[in-house]
């Protein structure tokens, strides 16, 4: 199965999948979006990555920045932080530079690494993309966080990629109905850019008719 442009999801949508599924419906499907300061040190932390001067060359490795990438076959796009494209012995011919290289894609992150894979799906996804337009395969790539200043490496294992895809089949499957699943409410939505608008405490009284019975209970 092939997906149409029009039908692309967001690459980046899958850490908000990851983190809660309302949230990413609400971002994605109802295009309703909040600022808090996670959000606005991580659009720095790309900001940096995204530097005006696209293309660098360092001895054996080219780098590009903000390249656009997508996938046909999984039904997404995006941009990647960096890629780093290695001369190497057997890989890849690149337009106007000699030689073979090998593709390894490098996501930029706030913080330091999570306990949970959010990251490792997002780069990952990254890289099935990358394969696509490439035709070549990408055994492993990094993710750089910003408190550490170092790289964590991500092998891309059959295991993360099959998770990829079943991710976004469900992803694909609520955008295609236009729904936005309910929330359950954890200590992770006190932290959330969109609790003002996803009202989780008054999602978990069931109804509004059961809201306003307890208010009217309590004054």
């Amino acid at each position: 199965m092939e997906y149409s442009q029009d039908d692309y999801l967001m690459i980046s949508g899958i850490q908000h999948f990851k983190f809660c599924r309302r949230q990413w419906a609400l971002i994605h499907v109802e295009q309703q979006w909040a600022e808090n300061e996670h959000t606005v040190v991580g659009e720095l932390m790309h900001k940096k990555a995204h530097d005006p001067y696209l293309i660098e060359k360092r001895n054996d490795v080219l780098i590009v920045r903000a390249l656009p990438v997508s996938s046909r076959s999984i039904g997404i796009s995006g941009e990647c932080d960096i890629v780093e494209f290695h001369k190497c012995d057997e890989g890849i011919k690149l337009i106007g530079h000699r030689g073979l290289y090998s593709v390894y894609p490098v996501e930029y992150k706030k913080g330091k690494p999570k306990e949970s894979d959010e990251d490792k799906l997002q780069l990952a996804a990254q890289a099935m993309c990358l394969e696509e337009m490439f035709l070549t395969q990408i055994p492993e790539g990094a993710l750089y966080y910003g408190e550490t200043r170092r790289r964590e490496v991500v092998e891309f294992t059959e295991e993360i990629r099959n998770q990829v895809k079943s991710i976004f089949e469900e992803m694909h499957g609520y955008y295609e109905r236009k729904y936005t699943p309910k929330v359950k409410t954890t200590k992770a939505c006190s932290g959330c850019s969109l609790k003002d608008i996803c009202l989780p405490k008054l999602m978990k009284t069931g109804s509004v008719k059961a809201y306003v019975s307890k208010m009217l209970e309590d004054t």
